[in-house]
């Protein structure tokens, strides 16, 4: 999982004093809102790095068609108790197999970084509040907990999507 800092992002989005810029000029590394994406997306030249940010109202299948084009997906979390955005995620990976980056944007905790690790997010830009450190720690810890114990997840996940209970009824049976 990386964790985005503000001033070295490569992604910028183009506002103006009013909000989003409606129909913005193609730059390279734009991240755009949904609302932008629709306005430009058939004039928007495509060896621009581009990505969308994605409200966690949308529907993923909205954009499923404009993947192939987007080198990443900002989903939002407009409350950390909000988590339609980790559904999100995953209907991104599991069904639309989607390569590229998937971003966590908005009220981001730290107690969050393990599941959005386990439903395909790959960065994750923190509330301004939450200590990069510890972020980092609370995945080591469950991915050392399964080192340890020579578990994994008993659930399934994006990477594993098979459970626990599965994986040893398949080995034993191997």
């Amino acid at each position: 999982m990386q964790f985005i800092r503000t001033q070295h992002d490569l992604w910028h989005t183009r506002t103006d004093e009013d909000g989003p810029v409606a129909h913005p000029l193609p730059y390279g590394h734009a991240l755009l809102t949904l609302e932008q994406w629709h306005a430009v997306r058939d004039t928007w030249p495509a060896h621009f790095a581009t990505g969308v940010i994605l409200p966690n109202t949308a529907d993923v299948a909205d954009l499923a068609a404009d993947l192939p084009r987007l080198r990443l997906v900002a989903l939002e979390f407009p409350k950390w108790v909000d988590g339609r955005a980790y559904t999100q995620a995953r209907v991104l990976r599991a069904r639309h197999r989607f390569l590229g980056e998937i971003r966590a944007v908005g009220e981001v905790l730290v107690d969050m970084v393990p599941l959005l690790a386990r439903c395909g997010f790959d960065a994750a830009k923190l509330r301004t509040d939450q200590n990069l450190d510890s972020a980092r720690h609370s995945l080591s810890h469950f991915e050392g907990l399964g080192q340890f114990t020579g578990m994994a997840h008993y659930q399934g996940d994006v990477l594993q999507p098979k459970p626990h209970f599965v994986r040893t009824l398949e080995s034993k049976a191997a």
